[in-house]
C-alpha cells in the first residue's frame, strides 16, 4: 500500500504538518537556533498551508496530518513509553529532573502530549501540571525557558523520513534542533495502526544510523531503480553509502547517483536547488553549476570485487557530468534541465523563496509558490503546468512545496 516509485508519477498519499504552536514559539532571539531565518505570521501561514492541502485534495491525493498521526501513535502505551524514555534524557534535563518532568506529562491525553512534543513546553507550563522538580537544572531555567524546545521544522515533512521504492528511511537529523523528530518518526512508523502491520522495508533507523546523518531533502527517487542523493551540509557520505547498501541488498534499487554539494545555506538540501518535474525533466537553480559538482555512480559490486577489495557490496565510479550520469541512471539518451537564466537577479531573489523546490503531483504537473513568477513562467513556456499556491509567509520559512511534503504512495514512471 505504501510505496514511492518515482519523483513524478501520480501522487496518491502524503503526510503534511499544518503549522501550529511550534511556530508561535519562534522569536527573533531563538529563530536562528531553531534553523529559521525569520519569524512567521502564524495564522497567515496556516491559511496558506490550508490552500496547499486543498490543491492536493483537488488532485485526488489523500492528505494525512503529522500531528494527528503522532497523537494516534501516542495513544498506544508502548509507543508513548518509547518516546518519553528518549525525549527526557538526563544528559539534557539533568538526572534529578527527568522522572519529575516525565511524570508531569505522563497523564496527558494523547492530543495534548502531541501538542507539547511538537510545540515545546516551558518551565511555567510544567509547573501548571506538576510540583517543581528538585533539580538545579530545572531551577536555573527562566520561567519561560524551554524544558522541551519546539520543533518548528516538522513543517518540512520531507526531511525526517523519506520513502524510497518499497520502504522508508527514518533519518538521523544533522542539527540538534531537529533530532527529536527522529524519535517521533521511529515511534510513528513502528506503532501507528496505519504502518504497524508492515509490508514495507525500513532502510535506515535514525537512532542506529547516527552519527551518520541523512535528510530527505537530499534524496530524489528517480524511478526504475535509480536514486539521486546529495551530500550536502545535512547529509553525509557515510549515510549515503549505508543507504545504497540497504537498497541494493534488498533489490529495491540498482543505481545511486551521489553528488558532492557545496556546504552552504543556499544549498542546504539537494531539492533546494534541483527538483524533478517530468519523466526526464529537471529544474535547477542557475548558480548550480553541474561541472563543478563531483559526481559518483554507485552500483552493486559483483561478488569477485567484494571479495578482492572489500567494498561492502558497492561499486563506486567517479563521473564527469552530473546530468549525463542522471540520464544513464534513468536509461534515457539525455535529460532536459531548465533554469531561469535570463534574469540572474530575479533568479537569485526567487531562489530565496524556493523557486526550484517543486512538488510534482503527476508528470509535468507541479505545485510551487505563486510569487516566483519568473521561474513559473519559464516552466509554463516549456510545457510544465504549475499549480500556484500562496507563499508570502510559508516562503519566508525557506522551504517549498516539496520540502513540506512526505509522499507515502506514488506511482512509477
Amino acid at each position: 500500500m505504501f510505496r514511492v516509485d518515482s519523483e513524478v508519477g501520480r501522487l496518491r498519499q502524503v503526510i503534511l504538518h499544518r503549522p501550529g504552536l511550534e511556530l508561535k514559539r519562534l522569536t527573533p532571539e531563538n529563530a536562528a537556533d531553531l534553523l529559521f531565518d525569520d519569524v512567521l505570521w502564524v495564522s497567515e501561514a496556516q491559511a496558506e498551508h490550508d490552500v496547499f492541502a486543498s490543491v492536493l485534495r483537488e488532485r485526488g491525493i489523500e492528505v494525512h496530518y503529522y500531528r494527528d498521526l503522532l497523537a494516534q501513535t501516542l495513544a498506544i502505551g508502548e509507543a508513548r513509553g518509547y518516546v518519553m524514555d528518549r525525549v527526557f534524557d538526563p544528559r539534557l534535563h539533568g538526572p534529578l529532573a527527568v522522572d519529575a518532568l516525565r511524570g508531569a506529562l505522563e497523564d496527558l491525553d494523547a492530543e495534548s502530549l502531541a501538542e507539547f512534543l511538537i510545540g515545546g513546553i516551558t518551565k511555567r507550563e510544567i509547573l501548571e501540571l506538576a510540583p517543581e522538580p528538585r533539580s538545579i537544572a530545572f531551577h536555573s531555567l527562566d520561567m519561560d525557558g524551554f524544558v522541551l524546545a519546539p520543533l518548528p521544522n516538522v513543517l518540512y515533512q520531507r526531511d525526517n523520513s523519506c520513502w524510497i521504492y518499497g520502504g522508508v528511511s527514518i533519518n538521523a537529523m544533522r542539527r540538534r534542533a531537529r533530532r527529536p523528530e527522529t524519535i517521533l518518526g521511529e515511534a510513528l512508523y513502528r506503532w501507528h495502526p496505519m504502518f504497524a502491520r508492515g509490508g514495507f522495508e525500513v532502510w535506515l533507523h535514525g537512532a542506529q544510523s547516527a552519527p551518520a546523518t541523512i535528510e530527505g531533502g537530499d534524496i530524489l527517487v528517480l524511478g526504475n531503480g535509480a536514486v539521486l542523493a546529495g551530500m550536502s551540509e545535512r547529509s553525509q557520505p557515510q549515510a549515503i553509502e549505508m543507504l545504497a547498501h540497504r537498497l541494493f541488498s534488498a533489490g529495491a534499487a540498482n543505481r545511486l547517483v551521489a553528488i558532492n554539494m557545496p556546504k552552504a545555506r543556499a544549498f542546504m538540501h539537494l531539492d533546494t536547488v534541483l527538483t524533478m518535474i517530468d519523466t526526464t525533466t529537471f529544474v535547477r537553480y542557475p548558480d548550480l553549476d553541474p561541472r563543478s559538482l563531483r559526481t559518483w555512480l554507485i552500483t552493486p559490486a559483483d561478488p569477485e570485487e567484494v571479495s578482492e577489495h572489500d567494498t561492502g557490496g558497492l561499486h563506486v565510479e567517479p563521473r564527469d557530468d552530473l546530468f549525463v550520469t542522471i540520464a544513464d541512471a534513468l536509461g534515457v539518451e539525455k535529460v532536459v534541465v531548465l533554469a531561469a537564466d535570463e534574469d540572474s537577479r530575479a533568479a537569485e531573489r526567487e531562489q530565496w523563496d524556493d523557486a526550484n523546490n517543486f512538488l510534482a503531483v503527476a508528470p509535468g504537473v507541479v505545485i510551487g509558490y505563486e510569487r516566483n513568477t519568473v521561474t513559473n513562467r519559464m516552466l509554463e513556456q516549456h510545457g510544465i503546468k504549475v499549480l500556484p499556491i500562496p507563499g508570502s509567509e510559508l516562503g519566508r520559512a525557506r522551504g517549498g512545496s516539496r520540502c513540506m511534503t512526505c509522499p507515502i504512495q506514488r506511482d512509477g514512471i
